[in-house]
């Protein structure tokens, strides 16, 4: 059985389920929820144990990064995004507005998924996001 010391939070071999999608988003693949589910159950055993294996994973992502799917969201898309969040057109989201808008509407963040971006995105001084910036800091460059 492969092993992964020191990046699997399940022990020899297999990650906790809840957190492929953490894994997935920083290999630079963006999926959907729904494109989550799918590659979950492509990589589950028959009978759900909470965990997956790395030799179950490894394939199916691998296949994932040649075939480079899951495609980042646009830089442009992402600033619409923002500016459309941002009702008083002032060039940042307050802690308090984004964590209502990405956890009660659309498909919302988890937790977990709203804790890491608000430790990378929160300017800690104003308590907001200024969007511009926390964009440029998450484009990945294709070249």
């Amino acid at each position: 059985m492969a092993t992964a010391r020191g990046c699997c939070h399940g022990g020899e071999g297999r990650e906790r389920r809840g957190e492929i999608g953490s894994i997935v988003r920083s290999l630079g693949c963006f999926p959907t929820e729904a494109e989550l589910h799918e590659l979950l159950a492509k990589v589950e055993e028959e009978e759900p144990t909470g965990y997956i294996h790395l030799e179950k994973f490894l394939p199916v992502m691998t296949k994932v990064l040649l075939d480079r799917s899951y495609r980042p969201i646009p830089e442009d898309v992402l600033l619409h995004a923002f500016e459309a969040l941002d009702e008083h057109k002032c060039g940042y989201i307050t802690k308090e507005e984004l964590v209502k808008y990405l956890t009660k509407e659309g498909e919302p963040f988890t937790q977990e998924e709203m804790e890491d971006m608000l430790s990378t995105a929160l300017d800690p001084e104003t308590n907001s996001v200024r969007y511009r910036d926390y964009i440029s800091m998450m484009i990945v460059d294709e070249t």
